[in-house]
């Protein structure tokens, strides 16, 4: 500190010898005047010095004492309740991941409205943070209303601790509360399996073409014995996929709610808001398969890797990272030969390249 006054000091000596020159001739006639205006900046300038540096200063401890409490107050929950310490620790860390996903996704906005740069020529990795942005803030929006009234952030906290998978995005899931919930939620999509075969048999009756006919019975025969399809048997029956009677515009309402499901989506709206979900949905998946190609499958890392498995139908949890690859090789090789047209086929294959892979069947 005295280094720094003897600092302040000397600086203000110097303007005020450098004040005083200037007001040479003012001195003579006006001394009292020109002696408080040198005396001016000096305490001026020795005022803002010492004051921002007092208030950084006086940051730095206050920071500093903030992180010792906080220390001390996680050393005491993790010592006395540990399961409290779990959930305390798991949802700061959550909602240090979620203010980070924000900031991207603001930049990623930010870049496509400044550069012009469209949703579908976006990198794989931008396409789907956004993409799941979007789903866990639909999710997290009744939360944050609940919570609006006061005091109910209590009720919310508890409400929160006994119902973490209805309640909570993935960001505030533990570890093992990631790999549970998943399979949860897959065994809802697969209940759906058995319905969306039965679906496509029936409609295989609405055929003309008796190859096509044929090769649409044959696949979902295969399916229901447990068989594994190959892409080009899959891609053999594209066309029925693109117009009467299977096209995304075109199936049976109750066939879009049987696949509804498979994208997490609810079935219980009207069915021209049914279709158009589906067919946006099903648009975005396509788009996004279109970016990974671009980017290659073998550069994901392996929760990328399981993660864009488990949108796409198949429960990677527990599934050995190789027999992941491998699945998504074949997903991608049949989504690159689709066009926009067909997206329905690309929805059903939810179900015609997941059900039994990598074995047993799909009947529940």
């Amino acid at each position: 500190m005295s280094n720094m006054a003897l600092s302040c000091s000397s600086l203000c000596s110097h303007l005020s010898l450098i004040r005083l020159c200037g007001l040479r001739t003012n001195i003579i006639n006006n001394g009292v005047y020109s002696s408080y205006m040198s005396c001016q900046p000096r305490l001026t300038l020795c005022r803002y010095y010492s004051s921002s540096k007092a208030r950084r200063g006086v940051g730095r401890y206050v920071a500093t004492k903030l992180q010792k409490a906080n220390s001390k107050y996680e050393a005491f929950l993790k010592k006395r309740f540990p399961r409290f310490f779990q959930l305390y620790h798991t949802f700061v860390e959550g909602f240090k991941l979620l203010y980070q996903d924000a900031k991207a996704v603001w930049r990623i906005k930010a870049k496509m409205s400044t550069s012009g740069v469209q949703y579908k020529d976006l990198p794989y990795r931008e396409m789907e943070m956004l993409r799941q942005f979007r789903r866990d803030m639909i999710k997290a929006i009744p939360l944050v209303v609940i919570s609006i009234p006061p005091f109910a952030n209590y009720l919310v906290f508890v409400l929160m601790y006994f119902f973490p998978r209805q309640l909570l995005i993935p960001h505030f899931w533990t570890p093992s509360q990631q790999v549970e919930f998943k399979g949860v939620y897959h065994s809802f999509r697969a209940q759906h399996h058995w319905p969306v075969l039965k679906g496509l048999e029936n409609s295989s009756h609405q055929i003309k073409d008796r190859q096509l006919q044929g090769r649409l019975r044959d696949l979902c025969t295969k399916i229901q014995n447990g068989v594994n399809p190959k892409v080009s048997e899959i891609l053999a029956v594209r066309s029925l996929f693109s117009g009467h009677p299977l096209g995304v515009k075109r199936m049976s309402t109750q066939q879009m709610r049987h696949i509804s499901p498979l994208l997490f989506l609810t079935p219980r709206l009207p069915g021209f808001v049914v279709g158009q979900r589906l067919n946006s949905h099903g648009l975005e998946l396509l788009q996004l398969d279109r970016a990974l190609s671009r980017l290659g499958p073998n550069q994901l890392s392996e929760a990328e890797l399981r993660q864009a498995c488990y949108v796409r139908g198949l429960n990677s949890t527990r599934m050995d990272i190789n027999q992941c690859r491998e699945w998504l090789s074949q997903w991608l090789q049949m989504s690159s030969s689709l066009k926009e047209s067909e997206v329905s086929l690309l929805l059903h294959s939810i179900v015609l390249l997941s059900a039994n892979y990598p074995k047993g069947s799909s009947r529940h």
